[in-house]
């Protein structure tokens, strides 16, 4: 906490290091988790796009709770990232080895959050990123049917596991990695309160988006951090691209807290590899563009309860 007679912080550098990016994370967490107990009462894993476009069009304030979910999520990974990069640039590594690499692995699994997420609306982005995933993780010897069938196992079962571990077992996993740290640090609502107004601005303003099936397409593309591993994909196998390149990045950033010389050249690597995956997303947006400029029209989409009109703005 900071004293009343601290000097305010000068510089770009100080300024940013000196912003709360861990509380902020939180909160979005918070927020997220309680919308997204509000869009469970009405979701149905049976029937993922049909349940979806129900709460998003149907249900009173459905749209604004759904809005307000996937907003703070967004919000709760970038901020995580955020705070992350702080630690880093402020050198800061007080944490044992075990400590650094349990507290770091919630970055994983919070991906893996807002993956499901994405996977959960059984939309085309959705049934998409839930195919691919389930095709990374089969292509893992020894292990990928065993994994799937605990992460994902779509193609047999439906959105049940994808479903029970977005609302629990990922929580869970990702409470266990941040529990130390939340113990030393907390956070109040009252520092974050344009934070929660920028989200409920948003979450009233914007409508989220969710895609309808586009039959004869060669090309859907999956969630935005997904777009960079989705057009590896076209260049080398699945379990390279989708399992091994992921992990040497993971295994850098455990790597973190050791002599300097070997911290430095993770270091370099961490940025050389989110360079080289920022320029395959943007290759995989540039992809995709043409494709989203010519399929405007293919509404209504025929759901089991009959045809059903997804707005302008929600595609």
């Amino acid at each position: 906490m900071e004293t009343a007679d601290k000097a305010a912080p000068t510089g770009i550098k100080n300024r940013l290091l000196s912003m709360r990016w861990g509380g902020h994370a939180l909160v979005s967490l918070y927020i997220s988790v309680l919308s997204g107990i509000v869009i469970g009462l009405q979701y149905n894993a049976h029937q993922p796009f049909y349940s979806t476009a129900t709460i998003e069009l149907v249900v009173p304030f459905g749209s604004f709770w759904r809005a307000l979910h996937y907003y703070s999520s967004q919000a709760f990974f970038l901020l995580l990232l955020c705070h992350l990069a702080a630690i880093l640039w402020k050198n800061d590594y007080s944490y044992s080895r075990s400590a650094w690499i349990r507290l770091t692995a919630a970055v994983p699994i919070g991906l893996l959050l807002l993956f499901t997420g994405y996977v959960l609306r059984g939309d085309a982005t959705g049934e998409a990123a839930g195919a691919i995933a389930e095709h990374i993780t089969l292509s893992m010897p020894l292990i990928g049917e065993s994994l799937n069938n605990i992460l994902f196992d779509i193609s047999a079962g439906g959105m049940k596991k994808v479903y029970a571990n977005h609302l629990i077992g990922l929580m869970v996993l990702g409470g266990w990695c941040v529990w130390p740290h939340l113990r030393r640090y907390t956070t109040s609502w009252r520092n974050h309160i344009p934070l929660t107004l920028i989200l409920l601005a948003m979450s009233v303003a914007l409508t989220t988006p969710m895609e309808p099936d586009r039959i004869g397409l060669l090309h859907i593309a999956g969630p935005w951090f997904f777009l960079g591993l989705q057009e590896l994909l076209h260049y080398i196998p699945a379990f390279w691209a989708g399992v091994f390149v992921p992990a040497t990045i993971i295994c850098a950033l455990f790597l973190l807290p050791v002599e300097k010389k070997t911290r430095n050249r993770c270091l370099w690597f961490i940025i050389l590899w989110l360079l080289a995956y920022a320029v395959l997303t943007y290759i995989s947006y540039a992809r995709i563009q043409p494709v989203n400029t010519s399929t405007k029209t293919l509404i209504p989409v025929q759901t089991p309860a009959g045809p059903l009109s997804i707005p302008e703005t929600m595609r």
